[in-house]
């Protein structure tokens, strides 16, 4: 299991629409690849825009630059991409260049000896990139993956729907959250939109909370011991539950999908919602996901998931992850260059400027220029440790259980108590 990372300096998700590119070079090249004909198979989850076009240029010109390769783009949405990628990695043959969020799957996929060693290779401009950012792709010392996105998860919320409930300033504890879902409510304004279907959204809440309670040790010491059942974790529930009583959510919130067009982006970027517990991509996705398809505008706002009264946890200390690529065991020669090419920095401030990507190249950290993501980097500059996203920290089966647990917690099937011996009971399986 993967333990978080502390740290001082560490500076887009899912949606609708699958779709195929087939890309052929054409043209000189910049950078020598081997001379035989390469085929790239690469698998990606920035299905929709402002992303899919930018990545489908970019292998544009690269095959244009290396008439030898041919680069297949498969655009999947981020749950069909997961139950895609586990079917065929179960017979072997995983993609050559593939979406990962390292972590735990990583290391399965590494043990299981379906992705490269890539350390040697991207050894001469590993250094461009930010080390913390690098930490879920390596395992036991070797690199697997690369990461082109860093980002940690914290509260969107509109700051006229805050402003017309009396509310003055963002909460700075669980007790003042909870206080301003009251207000919210009593303005007839729906607090907090979630997409109670996805699940993985839900667990956002209840591994903050475990953070803020226990702090980063007590995840620590539960991805190496396999055991939940402790109070800290039990607490996280508690809290939660105290969110869950009040009934903060949208109306179709159990049957909600995160990207769709009545999803939980969709709720925020219409403003039909005054808050949402998601990641840095979440403006991208609220502006793509609503009517307007430009969001809520500079009425957007951020504030970080605030502290628990008598918690052991840092207020710093921030719960996110970022997008990588790793690379398939049998890929071709150019993947790595290819992989090489989408972190130069040019290209890194070209995603940057789309908003949906924080980039990792030290020389594009700098360039970023959407407001909502310099906010995003501005507290991710100052967190004092990192707990990467329990459903990618911990192995997957342990991961899932995470988000099942928090499910049933979440509409009442079960207490804070059973939810943490279930996640125990698989975690300890899996040791």
């Amino acid at each position: 299991m993967t333990a978080p990372v502390s740290r001082r300096s560490l500076l887009g998700l899912a949606g609708l629409g699958t779709g195929a590119f087939l890309l052929g070079g054409c043209g000189g090249g910049e950078s020598d690849s081997p001379g035989s004909p390469q085929t790239i198979n690469w698998w990606h989850i920035q299905n929709t825009e402002p992303m899919l076009p930018v990545w489908a240029d970019m292998a544009r010109l690269y095959s244009g630059r290396h008439p030898n390769v041919t680069i297949e783009i498969e655009p999947l949405e981020n749950e069909i991409f997961k139950a895609e990628l586990a079917e065929i990695t179960k017979q072997g043959a995983p993609p050559d260049l593939f979406q990962s969020w390292g972590g735990g799957l990583l290391r399965q996929q590494v043990e299981a000896g379906l992705v490269k060693d890539i350390t040697a290779e991207v050894e001469p401009w590993i250094g461009q990139l930010l080390p913390a950012a690098l930490q879920p792709y390596t395992i036991d010392g070797r690199i697997y993956g690369i990461p082109f996105d860093v980002g940690m998860t914290g509260f969107w919320y509109n700051r006229d729907h805050f402003s017309d409930a009396g509310i003055t300033s963002p909460p700075t504890t669980w007790t003042g959250l909870l206080e301003a879902v009251g207000k919210l409510k009593a303005r007839g304004i729906t607090p907090i939109a979630l997409a109670g279907k996805d699940k993985w959204p839900g667990h956002f809440y209840w591994a903050y909370l475990a953070m803020r309670v226990g702090g980063l040790e007590a995840l620590r010491r539960a991805g190496e011991t396999g055991n939940f059942d402790t109070p800290d974790f039990v607490t996280a529930g508690e809290r939660l539950q105290e969110l869950v009583d009040l009934r903060p959510f949208q109306r179709n919130w159990r049957n909600a999908e995160y990207g769709t067009e009545d999803g939980q982006g969709a709720t925020m970027g219409n403003g039909d919602a005054a808050m949402e517990l998601m990641g840095q991509w979440a403006p991208s996705i609220q502006a793509s996901s609503s009517k307007s398809k430009r969001g809520i505008g500079n009425q957007l706002g951020f504030f970080t998931f605030p502290t628990v009264e008598g918690g052991k946890g840092d207020a710093t200390d921030a719960f996110g992850g970022g997008n990588g690529f790793a690379v398939g065991r049998d890929a071709p020669p150019a993947t790595v260059d290819f992989l090489r090419s989408l972190l130069r920095s040019d290209n890194q401030r070209r995603a940057a400027e789309t908003g949906a990507v924080l980039p990792t190249n030290l020389a594009a950290v700098g360039r970023i220029k959407d407001p909502n993501n310099q906010v995003v980097a501005a507290h991710l500059a100052v967190a004092s440790g990192f707990q990467l996203y329990l459903d990618q920290a911990y192995p997957p089966a342990v991961g899932q259980q995470v988000n099942d647990s928090v499910a049933e917690l979440m509409v009442g099937r079960k207490r804070p108590d059973q939810i943490v011996r279930d996640i125990t009971a698989v975690a300890k399986s899996q040791q």
